[in-house]
């Protein structure tokens, strides 16, 4: 059992935070999750109107779930959990997914790869199981709360198995840029950001070669990084 000031502990793929994807990700997003404290906002974003349309992401930070938040089971602490990650990291072997495009996914907008990568989601599949005796199962209220309407039967599945229904054949490897936005809306940023994203030099095909563990001291704080885990190769 858990309570929702607990902290919480995810692993997701982050860029490195001196790449140029990292720093594209960090201001679209106004937060920095490598220093846990903000960013400046991308050239040309409304300072008063843009921080409301990332408000969402931004708790989360410029990143791709890898294995969705948990609130560790008990007998497990920390370090172990981030020693485990980068055990985890050191028996697999980086990944390169090609280039990142943006999307809109439902309602909010994504970089995603332009091609599928089938060891990209071996890597996911298999973090989620390996790690999965991290996570305390979901309470009773918990589980209620997110079998939100629209989930199919696999992912009601998914979700009261691992804590998450996005996981296995349900995992789609994204990095959100904004929140749930109305179709004028989102029909606005995702110009703009695309144009943003063609704009910034630097940004090339993408391998995955670390993964990092994010804490949320709380559920009203951002998650920060408190540690990083280089894949082999």
């Amino acid at each position: 059992m858990y309570c929702t000031s607990e902290p919480r502990y995810a692993v997701y793929f982050v860029p490195d935070r001196e790449t140029p994807l990292y720093r594209f990700g960090a201001s679209v997003l106004g937060y920095d999750s490598y220093r846990g404290s903000a960013s400046p906002l991308i050239d040309g974003a409304d300072q008063d109107k843009w921080p409301v349309l990332v408000r969402e992401p931004a708790v989360y930070g410029f990143h791709a779930t890898i294995k969705a938040p948990v609130y560790l089971a008990g007998g497990k602490d920390e370090a172990g959990f981030i020693a485990a990650v980068t055990d985890f990291a050191a028996r697999h072997t980086a990944v390169p997914i090609g280039e990142l495009v943006p999307r809109e996914l439902g309602a909010f907008i994504a970089l995603v790869p332009q091609a599928f990568c089938a060891a990209l989601d071996v890597l996911a599949r298999t973090c989620v199981r390996d790690l999965d005796m991290y996570r305390t199962p979901m309470s009773e209220q918990e589980r209620a709360r997110r079998l939100t309407p629209g989930l199919s039967d696999r992912q009601i599945e998914n979700l009261v198995r691992w804590g998450y229904p996005y996981v296995f054949d349900d995992f789609r490897f994204h990095m959100t840029l904004t929140g749930a936005l109305s179709a004028h809306k989102r029909a606005k940023a995702f110009r703009f950001l695309c144009d943003k994203f063609q704009q910034t030099p630097g940004i090339a095909a993408v391998t995955i070669d670390q993964l990092v563990v994010a804490k949320q001291t709380n559920r009203s704080a951002p998650f920060q990084i408190i540690g990083t885990a280089p894949l082999a190769g």
